[in-house]
């Protein structure tokens, strides 16, 4: 079991055997090389909100889909709103639409994840890219997150109602149970509290039926994965929101189980040798058994795949960087707005690799030797979306053994903040430097 002993930690010196200077995409051969031929490969983010993550993690997804076959993406994200962008990428729908305009319909805070150029400038290439590609070739973009409850439910309605009028009427009955609720969660997380009754018994009846009819929904090559993803969201969304505000069940168990058991949906939808490329931040992503989150008994995405997968079969990259610019906001809920990342806390992973380097660097470690660098629990930086920079020196931090959470780690020295969409730079122009190519 992990520890929370940062003993040594300063005076660690960096074997520069497995560690690359980075600075095009060329730099990622060593990367390359270790993913090898697995299947599982998920990137990582220490912030929701850095340049330099999403364009690095661009580069790398490109490279292993037009080099190693890779299959789709999955992200952070809802599942309604990602599948939009599947069925763009793919030419199948919302064809008279931007990447831009579809990206801004992303509503639920915090916007910025997704509304941002450079996912624009990652869904305008995988459209591209899709254009040349047979059908049973054209690469996916999804969403595994749990929280698209009402949004699930919509999508259902509308395509049952012309589809199966019988499954229609399971979605309308558990429509009218959350009715009262506003689609607000917090108001029906409040109810359950005062002993109201669930709604748990309409979306299991719900999720019944559209598992008994999914074969029939073969109109479409994804209408039958469509269906039963949202009928599953249902289900797991109103455990989740039942639960948020109680103390008997893990909820971030429950996201992070339903994450994994959306990849596994994906990666058998896709075929038995389906490859699949995760981004997520690196609490999801990093093993969590390598973290203080085994005290606590959370689990993740990353300790999953591992487990389900094995490990031959997985890769782990980390993203971490010493100082810059994020974009975040003050509190849940509150507009965003650029921050600056101060420098990383003393005897920190990132402050380790600061003095070493002084500039952005590929570390990959060696599956068959432990014992190597970093195999010793230290301060690891993580920024979610609410971000305070002055409480640096004290909170963001993750304990974290680096060589046995993760199996690569890109490291950046200085970082900028993301460009959301609905921040203008220079009145209507696009960010400098964009698509962001190395």
């Amino acid at each position: 079991m992990a520890t929370k002993s940062y003993e040594d930690s300063r005076a660690i010196k960096v074997d520069r055997e497995n560690t690359y200077k980075l600075e095009s995409s060329k730099d990622l051969d060593p990367l390359l090389r270790r993913v090898g031929d697995a299947h599982h490969v998920l990137l990582g983010e220490a912030t929701h909100g850095t340049h330099e993550y999403y364009t690095w993690r661009t580069a790398i997804s490109k490279r292993l889909i037009t080099e190693k076959g890779f299959n789709f993406i999955a992200v952070e994200g809802d599942w309604p709103d990602c599948y939009k962008l599947n069925r763009y990428v793919k030419g199948y729908e919302y064809q008279d639409k931007t990447a831009r305009e579809l990206l801004e319909e992303f509503d639920r805070w915090p916007t910025w994840m997704w509304a941002n150029w450079e996912i624009v400038s990652l869904i305008n290439w995988l459209k591209e890219y899709n254009a040349a590609q047979p059908a049973d070739k054209k690469v996916g973009f999804y969403g595994l997150d749990v929280y698209s409850l009402w949004e699930s439910m919509d999508v259902l309605m509308e395509y049952l109602s012309q589809n199966d009028p019988k499954a229609a009427e399971y979605a309308a009955d558990a429509i009218r149970c959350f009715e009262p609720y506003q689609e607000d969660e917090h108001r029906y997380a409040r109810a359950q509290n005062f002993m109201e009754e669930s709604c748990q018994e309409h979306v299991i009846n719900l999720l019944s039926e559209i598992r008994k009819k999914t074969l029939i929904y073969d109109h479409d090559p994804e209408a039958a994965l469509n269906a039963h993803q949202n009928a599953e969201i249902a289900v797991n969304a109103e455990r989740y929101y039942r639960n948020m505000t109680g103390f008997n069940v893990n909820t971030w168990n429950l996201r992070d189980t339903h994450m994994m058991e959306t990849l596994n949906r994906l990666l058998e939808f896709h075929g038995p040798e389906a490859k699949a490329i995760v981004w997520e931040h690196n609490t999801h992503i990093g093993d969590a058994r390598y973290t203080d989150m085994v005290e606590s008994g959370d689990i993740n995405v990353g300790q999953l795949v591992r487990e389900q997968k094995g490990e031959a079969d997985t890769v782990l990259v980390g993203f971490g960087s010493y100082h810059g610019g994020v974009i975040a906001g003050d509190s849940w809920g509150a507009p965003m707005r650029e921050m600056v990342v101060p420098d990383a806390r003393p005897g920190s992973v990132e402050d380790v690799l600061h003095k070493e380097f002084l500039d952005n660097r590929l570390l990959i470690f060696d599956p068959n030797n432990k014992n190597e660098r970093f195999n010793k629990m230290m301060p690891h930086r993580a920024i979610g979306v609410v971000y305070n920079p002055k409480h640096e020196r004290y909170g963001n931090y993750v304990p974290t053994i680096l060589n046995k959470r993760y199996d690569a780690f890109i490291y950046i020295d200085h970082s900028k903040a993301l460009h959301p969409l609905n921040v203008r730079v220079n009145g209507h122009k696009v960010p400098e430097t964009y698509p962001f190519e190395f």
